[in-house]
């Protein structure tokens, strides 16, 4: 029997890679105004041999921001910005999809619009910190988003995957993990409403579950993604109370839907891989989808993973400083190490200036 390899190419709902490795999301924060600019085209392109390119989180309006000089996909000029990437991208014959964001209680007064709070599923402020104009600081308090107002924030999921595919994207990833907006809504560590999106799984369940029925009404749900991520305690997002009930359900109910793919973060995103006990094989079992994992990959433990069964492998930091990873893994190469004095803000320096291998 063959054994499958990380290289070969896969199909991952309607869109066709040429291999198996995935550039995952990686906030940068060279977008000043929220807009892509040449210098992100650029970045993008140098990464284009991977199988797929996941775009650095972006927000899918004015209140979904949470850092400074993140790109958002809502406006006119936003999507002709983003043009400018996906062309490039294109023009080196890779396949791109945006990851559509909304941070929720992640955010700070001074980046949202006339200085309100951040909104999310409670008024709890989240104890962790936001990149703003004066560095890291710590998060503002949120309000509460009302009932009557979720229909507006599913409306702003669907307007952004629209404006995704005007920018020529191939499609799009929703940000349902690490402590965003929508696992605000899912998790009992944080979820305290008493109406119909708080108590029970399905009611907390049910914010993400209409953003994906309608972005897959939007664009197909070929070409739809989502990302998720079940034990994660990033942003102050501690453990919900049963997370392989919580997490079953919504894959239960996601997988009619015939999903692109789901990108599961195994363990803690950038951390430890074994942080809480997850039975993740029972969760690709209950979608029955295309399935991408992520968290701490090596080229020798990626390629166990497409063995076992997993469709694609998604990798974070490495991308950063090897712009030409997919061959490195490929011909065993030794990576270059990235410099985390310019993982956030300035412009080309730790961005665009890492070398491919000799």
């Amino acid at each position: 029997m063959t054994v499958r390899s990380l290289f070969d190419p896969v199909r991952l709902g309607d869109i066709a890679l040429a291999n198996r490795v995935v550039m995952a999301p990686l906030t940068r924060n060279r977008a000043p105004r929220q807009l892509p600019n040449a210098l992100m085209a650029e970045y993008y392109r140098q990464r284009a041999s991977a199988g797929l390119l996941i775009t650095e989180a972006s927000q899918i309006s004015p209140m979904g921001q949470g850092y400074l000089d993140t790109p958002g996909i809502h406006t006119a000029e936003q999507v002709q910005a983003w043009r400018a990437v996906t062309d490039a991208v294109h023009a080196e014959g890779g396949r791109i999809v945006i990851q559509l964001w909304h941070v929720g209680r992640i955010s700070h007064t001074s980046l949202l619009p006339g200085g309100q709070a951040p909104v999310s599923s409670t008024a709890r402020a989240a104890a962790g910190r936001t990149f703003t104009t004066e560095g890291f600081v710590p998060t503002s308090t949120p309000r509460a988003l009302r009932e009557d107002e979720l229909p507006g924030i599913v409306a702003d999921y669907r307007h952004a995957a629209r404006c995704a595919m005007d920018a020529g994207f191939d499609g799009v990833e929703v940000h349902g993990a690490n402590g965003y907006l929508l696992e605000q809504f899912l998790r009992d560590s944080i979820n305290d409403r008493t109406d119909g999106y708080g108590g029970s799984i399905a009611n907390r369940a049910r914010l993400m579950l209409e953003v994906m029925q309608a972005v897959t009404a939007e664009i197909g749900a070929g070409r739809t993604g989502l990302r998720l991520s079940p034990v994660t305690p990033v942003n102050d997002a501690a453990q919900d109370s049963d997370p392989a009930a919580l997490y079953g359900h919504v894959v239960r109910a996601l997988a009619p839907l015939g999903l692109a793919y789901l990108h599961v973060i195994e363990g803690q995103t950038g951390g430890a891989r074994d942080i809480a006990p997850f039975d993740y094989a029972a969760l690709k079992t209950a979608f029955g989808g295309p399935w991408m994992v992520n968290n701490a990959y090596t080229g020798e433990l990626a390629q166990q993973a497409v063995a076992a069964g997993a469709d694609a492998v998604a990798f974070g930091r490495a991308f950063i400083s090897n712009p030409d990873l997919v061959r490195r893994l490929r011909e065993g190469l030794p990576l270059a190490k990235a410099h985390s004095a310019t993982f956030y803000g300035g412009g080309a320096e730790g961005y665009t200036d890492y070398p491919p291998a000799p």
